[in-house]
């Protein structure tokens, strides 16, 4: 059963940094493109960082120069490290990953980030 788990999420003051994992049970991991969506209480979905296949990556424009995706094949894992954390990061982040195969998705259960004095 392919599982995608994230941890790292947690409660920080504003300024701090995270650094969340997802740890992917993908055969063919490299083949995956990735990404980290977040959904904030009231909020749709959106989504915050991705990394192709070839580790080329886009941020969204609130996050662009604090958050970095980056991903290592040989573990199976994708990381989001959050720096310069503001209130208005809080959320439930998300791991997704699509097959550029089979176009097949796969999500994590989230993980809590809370940023907060």
């Amino acid at each position: 059963q392919v599982q995608l788990v994230e941890s790292g999420g947690g409660l920080v003051q504003p300024g701090g940094s995270l650094r969340l994992s997802c740890a992917a049970s993908l055969s063919d991991f490299s083949s995956y493109a990735l990404a980290w969506y977040r959904r904030a209480p009231g909020m749709q979905r959106e989504q915050v960082a991705r990394i192709t296949t070839s580790e080329v990556t886009n941020y969204g424009g609130s996050v662009l120069d604090r958050f970095t995706i980056t991903r290592d094949n040989a573990e199976n894992m994708v990381y989001l490290q959050m720096n310069s954390l503001k209130p208005e990061d809080t959320a439930v982040y998300y791991c997704y990953a699509i097959s550029t195969i089979t176009w097949r998705e796969y999500w994590g259960q989230g993980t809590q980030v809370s940023v907060s004095s």
